[in-house]
């Protein structure tokens, strides 16, 4: 009966242990007016040490690229593209091609025109995250950033 005993709790803890799901990448955000009619959108990645995303700029047939896409609203427009600051490029064999990535921290901006007073800016954020061993499947979160006026 000991012997069952053990071998259920061994199934368990395992079983435990792959149900653990890897969250390598924080997401967090924030917003400038910069007038009363437009503001900045900063998203910024905070990755856990040896992970990285990709830029979105990825060549076709590489991997999953950063994708930010914003809900069209009629508070506010958007001003240009998203930029983002100069990634790591690097060789990688898995793809067979140079990939750009960021590691550690990247902060993304879109300049946006505003409509009304105090809009929300929602959107959507697809990337994969990936270390040197593995590469996690493609991952996709909401986020909503107020804009607050300027006092």
């Amino acid at each position: 009966m000991k012997h069952l005993y053990l071998i259920a709790l061994s199934v368990l803890f395992a079983f435990s242990a792959k149900s653990q799901i890897l969250a390598p990448v924080k997401w967090s955000y924030g917003s400038k007016k910069t007038s009363k009619t437009t503001a900045i959108i900063f998203i910024k990645a905070t990755m856990d040490n040896g992970w990285h995303i990709y830029s979105q700029h990825t060549p076709k047939d590489g991997p999953i690229k950063t994708t930010i896409k914003f809900v069209p609203s009629k508070t506010y427009t958007l001003n240009g593209k998203t930029i983002e600051p100069k990634p790591i490029i690097k060789f990688e064999k898995t793809f067979g091609m140079n990939v750009s990535y960021f590691e550690k921290t990247v902060i993304f901006q879109q300049k946006v025109n505003i409509n009304t007073s105090d809009p929300t800016i929602k959107g959507t954020i697809a990337f994969m995250a990936c270390d040197d061993t593995r590469c996690l499947p493609e991952n996709t979160i909401n986020f909503s950033i107020p804009i607050k006026d300027i006092s």
